[in-house]
């Protein structure tokens, strides 16, 4: 029929499971200024080698390193004898850093092998100290994530500024990456 409009687009990428999976956490993401929600699937299993397999689809392998290495050595996520799987779901390539909080909560999310909240979605730019930096457009992210049907939303505290929640939404700002997976139930007995 030609070319059609994707009136939802947020819809295509992330899955609208009625079962609690681990090693699934959502984050909104920008296109330009417009905002659209993804998934980011981690599967994290004892290596069968000697050295750990690190593999990604949609994300920076390189940056997904980096991300591991903070993991472990600020918020204790021990991943020294693990395969670390990454996907970002519908086939997209990530490079907004706002997705790097999304890819340490699956991670841990699969460790722990403790879904994340379905209602729940987590964005913030990683730093190697595992400080969780500033994002633009919060307000934009924030009302695409209530759109959606969230209603627990973790963001860096320095980008709460200015930003009014919908009713019925919570947003929970942090500033470390172990204040993120301690909301989220993901840090405890590692």
């Amino acid at each position: 029929n030609g070319l059609q409009e994707i009136l939802n687009p947020s819809e295509m990428f992330i899955t609208m499971h009625g079962e609690d999976l681990s090693g699934i956490a959502v984050a909104a993401m920008l296109d330009g200024s417009r905002p659209f929600l993804i998934e980011v699937q981690s599967l994290v299993n004892t290596s069968a080698y000697g050295t750990p397999q690190r593999s990604g689809t949609g994300f920076d392998v390189r940056r997904m390193n980096m991300l591991l290495a903070v993991l472990e050595k600020r918020a204790g996520v021990s991943l020294f004898n693990q395969d670390v799987y990454i996907n970002v779901a519908g086939g997209l390539d990530l490079s907004e850093p706002a997705a790097d909080l999304a890819l340490c909560a699956a991670v841990a999310s699969s460790v722990r092998e403790r879904c994340i909240g379905q209602d729940w979605a987590v964005m913030g730019e990683v730093g190697l100290a595992g400080e969780i930096r500033p994002i633009a457009q919060a307000e934009r992210r924030v009302s695409e994530c209530a759109r959606m049907g969230f209603t627990d939303l973790i963001l860096p505290h320095g980008s709460l500024r200015g930003v009014k929640p919908p009713e019925g939404v919570r947003l929970h700002g942090v500033n470390t990456l172990s204040e993120a997976l301690d909301l989220l139930g993901l840090r405890a007995s590692y």
